[in-house]
């Protein structure tokens, strides 16, 4: 009762947080980046909870029980990945004049940058988003779908459409805004459940010592970063892949929309700080909350329910108010990703189909209505695919975030720092990338294990190049290749 009473409590503020934005949406702008108004603070945890979403309290924990010690390469390269983005992309983007005034999507900024009056990097641009996110989203309802099944019994059906319709009334209510302050809330919770959680956990089993007695008794190889849980070496293609994760973040359209919707550049230096701090305590606790749960739990946790050791511990360890608190944050964690999804997806179908291709002088209330309605019907597609209760929420996450990472983030890169980019070499990139992580998706055996957003990657990088090379009647390098101007 004192859970539920505490998850009832977390979703009035969450209502009533997306009706006073509500009120302030007046335009597209304002539903699609909050009118670019948001503070240093604001914009680095939306930035985070945004990313990090239900994978971060279920997906890296539960890698984190099933490998141990290997778990940690990922958060290595999402770490990497994270600074980088924030210290190279975030202050070309706000500053490029392509990404300020009217341009509110990813798809507005490549159309301006390129000049493209045929409409085509629109038209993929948005084709990937909505086909990207319809899996991003899904895991995010997966993620739910545990919680509430795992918390309250409740049937894993009903459980996904729950947690579906508590992030479609909000995002739809208030857009951006909503969004943003709900994330802020959320990134504070979810940062605070896991420093919470693995510490009492680890208190609770006699100490860190204790914690890695117990994993080494069930398997020496968890104490390994360099060994895989059957005891062989990791090959270089295996922590490639791992480390790989940090490719992703150039391209994620809800992480970048947040260095467009800063209010000026100048903030950005204190955004990255705090994300920074944010991320690295937060992916910490996150393995630690794997690390102790090994020892800690008295039953196994094997295949998908590996993704619940949170759950377990938060049930076994804490008390009722507290745990009340944290399995609220996995339902933070959950919504602060599915909600900029949503968004996202609704303003690439209202700004990137809608108003070019079926209503050009659409009115601002026309498109955010249509934006909202749009919310309603990506949701509904992602409910459907997250039917399955076996589907692993990290798999689910590492399939979208490859899709982007691959698709957008080789483009955007050499958008903001190469001046002899093309149109054409932004279109063969894109298309180029998300075709090969759908492909390489399907096969399996030998270099086919490699993470697809690692070939996805390169592939773009090097179609944009020889592209942009051939297409230029200049072909030499020039005296400065990469431009430091915007």
């Amino acid at each position: 009762m004192i859970i539920t009473i505490t998850f009832i409590i977390y979703f009035i503020v969450l209502l009533v947080v997306g009706f006073i934005a509500y009120m302030r949406t007046r335009n597209l702008s304002d539903y699609i980046l909050g009118g670019r108004r948001l503070g240093s603070f604001v914009t680095a945890l939306s930035a985070e909870a945004s990313d990090m979403s239900g994978w971060l309290l279920l997906g890296l924990p539960g890698y984190a029980y099933a490998a141990g010690y290997e778990a940690g390469w990922i958060a290595l390269g999402l770490f990497i990945g994270t600074y980088l983005n924030w210290l190279l992309i975030a202050p070309k983007l706000r500053m490029h004049p392509a990404a300020t005034g009217e341009s509110l999507t990813l798809a507005d900024y490549f159309e301006k940058r390129f000049n493209d009056s045929s409409r085509l990097l629109r038209i993929i641009i948005a084709f990937f988003t909505l086909i990207f996110f319809l899996f991003y989203t899904s895991s995010g309802l997966v993620a739910g779908g545990k919680l509430f099944n795992s918390v309250f019994g409740i049937p894993y059906v009903w459980a996904v459409l729950l947690g579906a319709f508590a992030i479609i009334i909000y995002t739809f209510m208030g857009g951006f805004l909503a969004v943003c302050w709900t994330d802020c809330i959320q990134g504070m919770l979810m940062f605070m459940a896991l420093l919470i959680v693995p510490a009492v956990a680890i208190e609770s089993v006699g100490g860190w010592q204790a914690t890695q007695d117990a994993m080494h008794a069930i398997n020496p190889s968890l104490l390994n970063p360099f060994k895989a849980i059957d005891g062989s070496t990791l090959s270089v293609m295996a922590i490639i892949s791992l480390m790989g994760w940090g490719l992703g973040y150039f391209g994620q359209p809800h992480i970048l929309a947040r260095f467009m919707a800063i209010r000026t550049h100048t903030q950005l230096p204190a955004a990255r700080r705090i994300a920074m701090v944010w991320v690295a305590l937060s992916m910490f606790g996150a393995l630690l909350v794997g690390f102790v749960g090994i020892g800690a739990l008295p039953e196994p946790l094997l295949g998908a329910d590996t993704e619940k050791v949170f759950i377990k511990l938060v049930e076994l360890m804490l008390h009722p108010v507290t745990a009340g608190i944290c399995l609220s944050a996995i339902l933070a964690a959950i919504m602060s990703t599915a909600d900029s999804q949503l968004l996202v997806s609704s303003s690439a179908f209202a700004e990137d189909f809608y108003k070019p291709f079926i209503r050009k002088k659409a009115t601002q209330r026309e498109l955010v209505f249509v934006g909202r309605m749009a919310v309603v019907v990506i949701a509904a597609a992602a409910f459907i695919l997250a039917l399955k209760p076996n589907s692993k929420v990290l798999e689910l996450v590492a399939y979208a975030w490859a899709g982007f990472g691959a698709s957008f983030g080789p483009a955007l890169i050499l958008s903001l720092f190469w001046k002899r980019m093309t149109r054409n070499a932004a279109l063969a990139g894109i298309i180029t990338g998300g075709l090969t992580v759908i492909i390489w998706k399907q096969l399996s055996g030998g270099i086919f294990d490699l993470y697809e957003i690692v070939p996805g990657f390169a592939f773009s990088m090097l179609v944009i190049l020889i592209v942009s090379l051939a297409g230029n009647r200049d072909w030499g390098l020039g005296n400065s290749y990469f431009l430091i101007s915007p």
